[in-house]
């Protein structure tokens, strides 16, 4: 079994059910458990009317971690979320693929914001939000219909926007600024580097 960086007495607990960001940090060789936080996420944006994207995104990654971290103290507990912004409009997943298709309409030819957000709860105490600005080529109702029966309604139901860029989505972009895993919704390198400054990485 390849050899692990994490020294840390117990696997980081992910607040998050999300098989992508389980993954990208599977991915890098650390133990992780996942815990489902109890966060009403669009009533806490609702009261949370006025913030920027970026603050609202940390907004909502820090409910989900302390949500989580408030059952399992002594957890290094992780969340995040990620905000969409067009000109300081924010996305949501979108409902159905009818909708992905009006969300896709809009965001055609235009260059939008991912601000991915992470809060470290429970025994770390640490936040912060790194952003990718990506731009869809333009693209008429036929190459948006084409691409939305490609990927498929719970594909484009799962992500906002309603693209996967580690999918289909590729097809719909004309340019990525930004790391890989801050479109995915979790940067991991400045992560890492917290986790590292927490003495929980040998190396």
């Amino acid at each position: 079994m390849p050899r692990s960086p994490w020294t840390g007495p117990q696997p980081l607990l992910l607040a998050s059910t999300s098989p992508t960001r389980r993954l990208l940090l599977e991915s890098a060789a650390l133990p992780v458990e996942t815990a489902a936080p109890e966060v009403d996420e669009r009533a806490l944006e609702a009261k949370s009317a006025g913030l920027s994207p970026p603050d609202l995104a940390l907004v909502l990654a820090r409910a989900k971690a302390e949500s989580v971290a408030a059952c399992h103290p002594g957890r290094i507990v992780i969340g995040a979320d990620q905000v969409l912004d067009l000109d300081g409009i924010v996305f949501h997943k979108p409902a159905d693929a009818q909708a992905a298709r009006a969300q896709l309409a809009r965001l055609s030819g235009r260059t939008h914001a991912l601000h991915s957000a992470v809060v470290m709860a429970g025994a770390v105490d640490d936040a912060f939000v790194e952003t990718a600005r990506l731009t869809l080529r333009p693209l008429d109702d036929r190459a948006i219909a084409a691409y939305v029966d490609c990927a498929g309604e719970a594909r484009v139901r799962s992500s906002v926007g309603g693209y996967q860029l580690e999918g289909p989505g590729i097809h719909l972009f004309e340019s990525v600024v930004g790391d890989h895993s801050t479109v995915l919704g979790l940067p991991l390198l400045p992560l890492l580097a917290r986790l590292r400054g927490a003495g929980v990485l040998d190396f």
